[in-house]
């Protein structure tokens, strides 16, 4: 039984993540999803498979659907997860739609990456799970742990020395983070100044698809 549990979450563990390539996710989207697709998705800005060239024309329900699957593309989460984020979402009196948003960018391993010691957001959940960072001086691993305002997300102390760790220094000092976050890149450190704004998120999409389609 034990086994079993082992496999069956190790499993689950996996499929959280897209192990083929990811262009022709980008291209199913039709926008570009992640940064090194830019080339590939310029010449073949159509969806993967044959005779996808013909427009065909997408239902509602379709268009709505594909806005849901490129928000968890894009942030690399589960279907279970991402309606956790929609309900709880839903249940405040807020904007659905932007705290929707401010749930998926204020994760560690977004954040991880909106402050440049990762090139991609699946390698900052993988130096997240690896335990490279801490927050509040506190090692965290778990790469959905939601920050909040003030928190401040560091290098682990012992990993500082690492090959990875002084390979990103040079590109640290270069790097401009999100708006609401600061970065100190020599100490190897950043901090959550203040919550994301649809004016600093740069987001690709559109929120309105993702409630009508939970909500129908």
């Amino acid at each position: 039984m034990l086994y079993v549990t082992c496999y069956t979450l190790q499993a689950t563990r996996l499929m959280a993540r897209h192990i083929g390539p990811k262009t022709r996710l980008s291209r199913r989207a039709g926008t570009q999803l992640f940064p090194k697709d830019a080339k590939i998705f310029t010449k073949r800005n159509y969806p993967p498979g044959m005779h996808t060239q013909i427009k065909r024309r997408v239902s509602g329900y379709g268009a709505r659907m594909l806005e849901k699957q490129k928000a968890k593309w894009l942030y690399g989460i589960l279907e279970r997860q991402f309606r956790r984020y929609y309900e709880k979402a839903a249940k405040k009196p807020a904007e659905t739609g932007l705290l929707i948003l401010q749930y998926l960018e204020t994760r560690l391993d977004n954040v991880v990456f909106r402050l440049g010691f990762a090139q991609t957001r699946p390698q900052a959940r993988q130096l997240v799970s690896h335990g490279f960072f801490e927050v509040n001086g506190k090692k965290t691993d778990i790469p959905s742990y939601e920050v909040r305002v003030g928190d401040v997300i560091s290098v682990k102390e012992s990993k500082k020395a690492g090959k990875y760790i002084q390979s990103q220094k040079p590109l640290l000092s270069k790097f401009k983070p999100a708006e609401w976050l600061r970065l100190e890149a020599e100490k190897l450190f950043g901090k959550v100044v203040s919550l994301p704004t649809p004016e600093n998120m740069e987001s690709i999409l559109n929120t309105q698809f993702i409630i009508e389609h939970y909500s129908r």
